[in-house]
């Protein structure tokens, strides 16, 4: 079953708050890795998915700015948090509250990438889905995916300007999560 013959069925699928969605890809985005939650949810097999692109579960409505800016920031080494709507094999859909992460080596090159993936908070995205739609409604003026991202990219830059938050702080504070700036760690707010 290819992905792009897998239309979309406005059906969304959950999963409960104490599970983790867990991958593991290689520098080029192959998966290498799916916890059974992943595999569950995405309703994947370990075969059908070990070995394939991880955007073989990105759906329509995903803008692909934000997968650019996720792909730029770990491929520098940095560690990206999004909100994150993805397709099943079956064309449901399923959001996620992602951290995305480089793995080292001991030479200090990225040699993999991990992403552990939890339920978003409701509110959040709320105020998610608007954005995207706005970025999505500016990608569907081009066809190609480069121009897509470059024309949808200043949108969000403008948007993150308007709030005067950076990305990261956006997105911490609609999951109600705050940097401890100390340890670059997330703390909830019950932690602070």
């Amino acid at each position: 079953m290819h992905r792009q013959s897998v239309r979309p069925t406005g059906v969304e699928r959950r999963f409960d708050e104490n599970e983790i969605i867990v991958s593991k890809t290689d520098t080029r985005g192959v998966v290498t890795y799916a916890n059974r939650v992943f595999l569950r949810v995405s309703g994947y097999t370990e075969s059908e998915i070990l070995g394939r692109p991880h955007n073989l579960i990105r759906h329509p409505d995903m803008p692909r700015c934000v997968f650019k800016f996720l792909w730029d920031t770990i491929q520098a080494g940095g560690e990206v948090f999004a909100y994150v709507i993805n397709r099943t094999k079956y064309g449901d859909y399923y959001w996620v509250f992602a951290h995305v992460t480089p793995t080292f080596d001991d030479h200090g090159r990225i040699i993999s990438y991990h992403s552990n993936r939890r339920v978003p908070d409701r509110n959040a995205l709320n105020q998610v889905k608007p954005l995207y739609t706005k970025l999505l409604n500016v990608e569907k003026r081009f066809t190609n995916p480069k121009d897509q991202w470059h024309a949808s990219m200043p949108e969000l830059l403008k948007f993150l300007e308007s709030t005067g938050k950076s990305y990261e702080e956006l997105i911490f504070s609609l999951q109600n999560v705050r940097v401890d700036t100390n340890s670059a760690r997330a703390k909830t707010p019950a932690e602070v």
